[in-house]
């Protein structure tokens, strides 16, 4: 009962002084799942991270070049579908192709991707929203040392 908990949580604040910034989606190929890309935004957005929420089903482009807009620090992905999985290789070419491999951190989620896909793909990977928090926490920590 948590995510339902989590679903009817009001929409925090707008960070004043963010931790960093977030562009976050449900990658191309995820249509109807947005409950959990939801509790993800509003934990990272209570966590004080400044969120750019691209919605369901967004294409891999528009994840790099919103990334690129808002200077962001982290793009997070969504996948809850095999197709939306099989879409990631698409999102890691479109973050290279903006200039953006090595500037923008890729953490992924859902009930389609592992740990060990994530590994082998070079990206972060979160099962739950604490862990999202957390990873995104020490992805700051990192850029600043």
């Amino acid at each position: 009962m948590s995510w339902l908990k989590a679903m009817r949580e009001k929409e925090p604040p707008e960070p004043e002084n963010p931790l960093g910034i977030v562009v976050i989606g449900n990658l191309e190929g995820d249509r109807p799942h947005k409950s959990a890309k939801e509790m993800v935004r509003k934990s990272l957005k209570n966590a004080q991270f400044k969120t750019v929420d691209l919605g369901t089903n967004a294409p891999a482009t528009m994840f790099a070049s919103k990334a690129k807009e808002v200077n962001a620090d982290i793009i997070v992905a969504s996948m809850n579908t095999t197709e939306a999985k099989d879409n990631l290789p698409k999102l890691l070419a479109a973050i290279e192709a903006e200039g953006l491999k090595g500037k923008v951190i890729v953490m992924v989620g859902g009930a389609a991707v592992t740990k060990e896909h994530a590994d082998k793909m070079g990206v972060l990977y979160g099962k739950k929203r604490e862990d999202a928090v957390a990873l995104a926490k020490k992805v700051m920590e990192e850029k600043k040392a």
